[in-house]
């Protein structure tokens, strides 16, 4: 009895250390590219990425639907895979990872609001007295645009473009993209940040043929 009382004393519990060990495991497992590694980091934060968009957006005083907090959580999720994943490999272990992804989720939805708020500055009202030949010209240039998108898309693979297509073109929440392609839930943010990757690389690219 003295010598576990004395062990105790001694050895008092760590919960922090044996967090640090579990986030450590958790990276190790990410980073090697082990079956369901991802899919755990996902389900074991993506919360905390949720609560963090939100918060933000409110210390803004702005308001999210379920799809921009879900955009804002796969822009932090896909960060996180950036450049052979710099941001898992940059951490440290002086904080739980907790701590650490709670930083660079502010930083990311903080640029990405920012952006938005900038899109959605009010811009001068136009003329009253537009021509004719002018709208024409914007409706024209509509129409091109959505070609040029549908040229992109056609260039995808089909389940990339039928994945943007559910939600920029069709404005299709998660829950439902995910009802109508069996798609598990945490996957198609991610899966929709590659697909505009992609999208923009290859606008960058002559098209074969």
């Amino acid at each position: 009895m003295a010598t576990t009382a004395g062990a105790s004393a001694t050895s008092p519990p760590e919960p922090l250390s044996a967090l640090l060990a579990e986030d450590r495991r958790l990276l190790e497992a990410c980073l090697a590219g082990s079956n369901g590694a991802w899919d755990s980091f996902v389900a074991r934060f993506a919360g905390l990425f949720a609560f963090v968009a939100s918060r933000s957006a409110r210390q803004r005083g702005l308001t999210l639907s379920a799809a921009d907090r879900d955009d804002l959580i796969a822009d932090v999720l896909v960060e996180c895979l950036r450049n052979n994943a710099t941001v898992l490999r940059s951490f440290a272990g002086r904080s739980s990872l907790a701590t650490y992804l709670a930083v660079i989720a502010r930083r990311i939805v903080a640029r990405r609001l920012t952006d938005v708020a900038r899109e959605s500055a009010p811009r001068p009202p136009e003329s009253r007295h537009r021509r004719p030949d002018v709208m024409a010209t914007s409706e024209t240039t509509q129409a091109a645009d959505r070609e040029h998108v549908e040229s992109l898309l056609r260039r995808l693979d089909t389940d990339e473009a039928r994945l943007v297509r559910l939600h920029h073109l069709e404005h299709r929440s998660y829950g439902e993209i995910s009802h109508l392609t069996g798609m598990p839930l945490n996957s198609i943010g991610p899966a929709l940040s590659r697909a505009r990757e992609k999208m923009k690389r290859l606008e960058h690219q002559p098209r074969a043929g």
